[in-house]
């Protein structure tokens, strides 16, 4: 019997989220990103990667998100699950709220929901082309669109190389989902009323997407 080459994710699933942060390849622009952030308050972080664990009913699918004033902003990714039925590949956004961030990255990363796309491919599927699966996002301001990022996967570390240096070993524990890292903005990092992104994979041509509108809440202080 042929197996399901895709299958629909429920947040419900997942009991443990973990965001995988500084996974970049490319070691010297990883540093200058570095750099860049600790000139602006954001603390160095304590390795790369690192994995920051934040709470697994931040993840949902719906089409809008509420957040605290207009200082967060997305982020594509692609997202690991890990179920009972295997290793899966999907799409997701690690929103984070930028003015906390400079206090601490963990709390940044716990204060915003983190959508994901419902659908999901198999890993297997997709790990021998992986290096040619593109990330996009869009961002649209009073209704205008606008280009935010576009790269391959490539430019992070593969999900086997991350797993184990999550775990130790080859597996990720039944029940996870991993956030993967993402990519360089074109522009600035700026808040956005929605967030359009997709995973696309040209070898079998198909494709991923998820958008989601941003609702802001006033900050009283």
């Amino acid at each position: 019997m042929a197996q399901t080459l895709e299958r629909t994710i429920d947040p419900r699933e997942i009991k443990h989220l973990v965001i995988a942060g500084w996974t970049g390849r490319n070691v010297e622009a990883l540093e200058k990103h570095i750099l860049e952030l600790e000139a602006l308050g954001v603390k160095r972080p304590k390795s790369t990667p690192i994995f920051y664990r934040v709470a697994a009913d931040l993840l949902t699918t719906k089409p809008s998100i509420e957040v605290l004033g207009t200082g967060s902003t997305g982020e594509v990714e692609f997202v690991l699950f890990s179920l009972a039925d295997g290793l899966w590949v999907g799409l997701g956004s690690d929103h984070t709220d930028r003015k906390a961030e400079t206090i601490g990255v963990s709390l940044s990363k716990q204060m915003c929901a983190k959508p994901i796309a419902a659908t999901a491919w198999r890993y297997e599927d997709v790990r021998s082309h992986w290096d040619q699966l593109m990330l996009r996002s869009d961002v649209r301001r009073g209704g205008e669109r606008q280009l935010y990022q576009e790269g391959f996967v490539a430019s992070m570390r593969p999900p086997d190389d991350l797993i184990k240096r999550y775990t130790g070993d080859a597996t990720l524990p039944a029940g996870t989902a991993m956030f993967c890292g993402t990519l360089a903005v074109h522009g600035n990092i700026t808040f956005a009323d929605r967030f359009e992104m997709e995973l696309n994979d040209p070898v079998l041509g198909r494709r991923i997407s998820h958008a989601y509108t941003i609702t802001t809440l006033p900050d009283e202080g």
